[in-house]
């Protein structure tokens, strides 16, 4: 029986849940549940804290979980990113007294508040850096005003919190971190995990694509297809009309309404955009 690690709560919680379902897989419907299991697939449902997932994970008592990278990385367990699942993005930076325009070589001997004090020591460590890491958490926005530290490093999305408490963003991103699958550092993967993991990914795939359906004049067919190349290559049909194609292809969701306006242009007519809720590639 495979055991993977779902979280519990938090803002991964249902996203997670949901994604294993469209993948076939059974999930509570109680919140209050901890385990559930899916006897038709073969795989026990642990529902645990996120910040704990990677822990389980790389001790080996589960076979794979679904947390965020920052907590992985920010654990320092014996875990390994196997897929990522494009959903739950958060960016780390530093950041500042706006009127101090600091740099990142102005970190070097600092006191740095954070919430993830593994994942900025690690990162510090790369740069060569020596400072000092304050845990805290929650609340960093707070740490320089009432003397703690000297600058913080957070998940920022649009600043304004920042900016509130007269702080700043300075230097690169620390990561830029979304929603993963993990599976024990160095460890073999079970046949039921490649399912898994093929699954999902299968749905990844589809919330990024959709099939697009047009006909097309023979004499445009392929300067269309050049606009609609598929993955590997457009499904190309004849029609009752001698001189019209009818074409099929997978493309990215988010440049549908472009495509559609070059097929138009093109002298395309009858053109169709059709949702993809599972797929193997």
């Amino acid at each position: 029986m495979l055991r993977i690690a779902v979280p519990n709560k938090g803002s991964l919680s249902d996203s997670s849940a949901e994604i294993l379902r469209e993948a076939g897989y059974r999930q509570r419907t109680d919140s209050r549940d901890l385990i559930l299991l899916d006897q038709e697939n073969g795989v026990e449902f642990y529902y645990l804290r996120p910040r704990d997932i990677a822990v389980y994970v790389g001790s080996g008592e589960l076979e794979a979980g679904i947390t965020g990278r920052d907590l992985m990385i920010d654990s320092g367990a014996e875990a390994a990113e196997v897929l990522s699942l494009n959903f739950g993005a958060s960016t780390f930076r530093f950041a500042g007294p706006i009127n101090q325009k600091l740099t990142l070589k102005d970190i070097q001997g600092l006191r740095i508040a954070t919430a993830y004090p593994g994942l900025v020591s690690q990162h510090l460590s790369e740069l060569g850096i020596q400072a000092t890491v304050v845990r805290l958490d929650g609340a960093v926005e707070s740490s320089i005003r009432l003397g703690v530290a000297d600058v913080i490093a957070d998940v920022v999305s649009t600043g304004n919190t920042l900016r509130q408490a007269g702080l700043e963003v300075f230097a690169d991103p620390i990561l830029t971190s979304e929603a993963v699958v993990i599976s024990r550092k160095g460890g073999t993967i079970p046949a039921g995990l490649e399912i898994l993991i093929r699954r999902l990914q299968g749905v990844v795939t589809a919330r990024q694509y959709v099939l697009l359906d047009y006909d097309v004049p023979k004499d445009q067919v392929e300067r269309a297809c050049a606009i609609t190349p598929g993955l590997e290559s457009p499904t190309i049909s004849p029609l009752q009309k001698p001189d019209w194609m009818a074409v099929r292809a997978m493309v990215l969701r988010s440049e549908t309404n472009r495509l559609m306006d070059e097929l138009w242009a093109l002298g395309a007519r009858g053109i169709l955009v059709t949702d993809i809720h599972a797929c193997r590639l």
